[in-house]
């Protein structure tokens, strides 16, 4: 039988570190909670090099006293609780007393603490476990921490460390979620230098979620407040028009804490059933007021996850509250017409031909958003329609595709018109016969007719477009897209910057979790960067692969589909035959990307039969 070693301090400290201390945003949630729990109302964070080589965190809560100094950093010595029954009433952010001795035993921490009163405050310095200093010193009312080189004396951990830029994003998602969690609070954070974030902490949720999460996102939310069974739900919710492409902004506390609490996510999107476009997400910002003993804390080393004595009253409060919320309060979407200029503002030559005459706009049509991969320009002059203004139009089209030309040289943001040479292969005899609900195609080939998805078939080609093209055809864009993310979003987007170049996207950081968007392939259309980017975000976000291929399928998949010609969309008699013809040339297409049937045959036997003449 093995011998049974009994571990010395510095071992089992480094062990037990592991559990609590998993990287800098994890040690700010902590010493942010004791701020909190502290009764601070204004809390300043700072961190260089993304939290590894410096946290400092500073509030004006109660203070702690020079006796008690020493006890923070024993393990499970806490003011929280003192008996067992203690841990079914938990109404503290922080309450194992294992936080601070962690940290200790794996960084080097100096702690600076007057109690509210006293003249006098204390210094603490311990590294690695090890006091260092204790001694009297001048320092405001409240306590300061600070904390260098995390880790220090554990190398190994150090391996498993983000890049600077990921964990400080981290740290800034941990500022973030308190910060909306307690808009009674002024929270100001530093990084590297620079101040990124300050809240007011005049007690409204809204202004706390506007300097946190923006102004896109707090511009379209709805107020919450309801009560049923001693519990009592509060907090914002998105308009259904402004729904997301992924679950990231959404947001639950229990009692003011942070939590993942699926039953309440599965209340809230079924809250917005029938209400919200499929595969869309609402953002929120929830908080569950109810009876301490009604949720144990008490079942992860993070505190983020809970479990509740009884799930469907907490999927009732939820669900009831949102969709009354949303039933009394939602409004239809807005639509703001802006002043159009005479000049193209679109992407890949897909031009808004505007005519100076005002006296007679009815004259000329042109659709908004052509379908340039199989259609191209050429058939442009055919998406418009002119009485007497023919000669007018044709000008303006010409002069704006000289200019475009002009301004995007090196990026051939529109190309001159060719005929594309279609694949060696026989094309059978077609008639178009036409289209139904301005989606289907329909075929006659030989004895048999075919419906023909036109978005379908139409997002395979640019999928297969974009996958074999050795070098994908991107243009610049006039007018830049900036795109708001969540921190973490924007982390998965910075880290992967090399990916979207090589599919055709020039994108940049550009702070404050935004990023700008300064190229695109050429297919794509203004208005579809945005949420495609937000989209794709998303799916790299979930970390499921870090096979680069694949990540390439995700962001093509999107780009084809946003770029293809959607159901619904009208397309001239001249357009449904050039697509049609092809789409025969390439026999390889029979499904979208997304695994959906391009085309369905139907016999001339078939169809007999049916009328009973076979």
């Amino acid at each position: 039988m093995p011998k049974i070693n009994i571990l010395p301090k510095e071992v089992y400290q480094l062990i037990a570190a592991g559990e609590v201390v998993e990287r800098p945003s994890s040690v700010v949630k902590e010493m942010i909670e004791n701020s909190l729990d502290a009764g601070a109302r204004n809390i300043t964070v700072e961190i260089k090099n993304g939290g590894i080589t410096y946290i400092r965190i500073t509030d004006d809560g109660c203070g702690i006293a020079k006796s008690e100094v020493k006890k923070v950093f024993v393990p499970h010595a806490t003011s929280k609780i003192k008996t067992g029954d203690d841990l079914d009433a938990i109404s503290t952010l922080g309450f194992r007393g294992e936080a601070m001795a962690s940290v200790a035993a794996v960084a080097r921490v100096e702690l600076l603490s007057r109690e509210k009163g006293e003249k006098l405050g204390t210094r603490y310095e311990i590294a690695g476990g090890e006091e260092k200093d204790f001694s009297d010193a001048g320092c405001p009312e409240g306590t300061t921490i600070v904390v260098r080189d995390l880790f220090f004396n554990t190398p190994a951990r150090m391996k498993f460390l983000k890049k600077d830029v990921t964990e400080g994003n981290s740290v800034a998602c941990v500022v973030d979620r308190m910060a909306i969690s307690h808009p009674d609070v002024s929270f100001r954070f530093i990084r590297d230098g620079k101040q990124v974030l300050i809240t007011s902490g005049n007690g409204e949720l809204k202004s706390a979620v506007y300097s946190v999460l923006g102004k896109e996102f707090s511009s379209s939310l709805i107020e919450v407040d309801y009560s049923v069974n001693n519990m009592h739900i509060s907090g914002v919710v998105t308009k259904p028009s402004a729904s997301r492409k992924s679950r990231a902004m959404q947001f639950f506390f229990i009692n003011s804490r942070l939590v993942k609490c699926q039953t309440a996510m599965a209340a809230l999107e079924q809250a917005y059933k029938n209400s919200i476009m499929v595969g869309k997400f609402p953002g929120c910002v929830l908080n569950i007021e109810c009876d301490t003993s009604f949720v144990d804390v008490n079942v992860h080393p993070a505190k983020i996850e809970v479990r509740f004595a009884n799930e469907r009253p907490i999927f009732e409060l939820v669900y009831y509250g949102v969709k009354s919320a949303i039933e009394q309060q939602d409004t239809p979407k807005e639509v703001i017409f802006e002043e159009k200029k005479p000049a193209f503002q679109t992407a890949s030559g897909r031009l808004d031909i505007f005519r100076k005459n005002e006296d007679k706009p009815q004259q000329m049509e042109f659709k908004q958003k052509s379908s340039e991969n199989f259609w191209n320009v050429a058939s442009a002059k055919s998406e418009y329609k002119t009485s007497s203004y023919e000669e007018e139009s044709k000008k303006i089209y010409e002069k704006t595709l000289s200019d475009i030309n002009s301004f995007n040289e090196e990026k051939e943001e529109v190309k001159p018109v060719e005929e594309e040479k279609e694949n060696e292969i026989d094309i059978p005899d077609f008639r178009v016969i036409g289209e139904a609900f301005k989606t289907y195609i329909i075929v006659e080939i030989e004895k048999a007719l075919y419906l023909i998805d036109k978005h379908a078939a139409h997002e395979r080609m640019n999928f297969e477009k974009l996958k074999k093209s050795t070098e994908i055809n991107s243009q610049l864009l006039l007018s830049p897209v900036a795109v708001r993310l969540t921190k973490e979003e924007h982390s998965a987007v910075c880290s992967n910057l090399d990916l979207y170049k090589k599919c055709g996207f020039l994108v940049e950081d550009f702070g404050d979790s935004s990023v700008i968007v300064r190229e695109c392939p050429s297919m794509l259309v203004l208005e579809d960067i945005e949420e495609l980017i937000c989209e794709t975000a998303g799916k790299l976000l979930e970390g499921k692969t870090d096979i680069t291929p694949e990540k390439m399928d995700w962001i093509f998949h999107s780009t084809s589909c946003r770029a293809a010609v959607k159901a619904g969309d009208y397309t001239s008699p001249y357009e449904r035959e050039l697509f049609v013809k092809k789409l025969l040339s390439m026999p390889e297409i029979r499904y979208c990307p997304h695994g959906r049937p391009v085309m369905i045959k139907m016999t001339k036997y078939e169809i007999e039969k049916l009328f009973g003449r076979s």
